[in-house]
């Protein structure tokens, strides 16, 4: 009862051809294609321009104080 049958869809069908007809559907078709190709396309040049990132510095637990070093080098 919760899902359609063939038939259901069938009928859905033609009324979306009724109502925008084949060649609007075709060319949204083929629209819709070469935006995905395009996002794809985007998404490739994107991560093989983007450099390997070096991985994080661990920290040595040593604190600098940056305050008090600016103070040194104005006196």
């Amino acid at each position: 009862m919760g899902t359609f049958s063939i038939w259901h869809w069938l009928i859905v069908l033609v009324i979306v051809m009724l109502v925008f007809g084949t060649k609007k559907l075709r060319n949204m078709g083929s629209d819709l294609g070469g935006a995905v190709k395009g996002f794809k396309d985007g998404m490739k040049e994107a991560s093989a321009d983007k450099p390997a990132e070096p991985p994080p510095q661990q920290v040595t637990g040593q604190t600098i104080d940056v305050e008090s070093r600016r103070e040194q080098t104005k006196t």
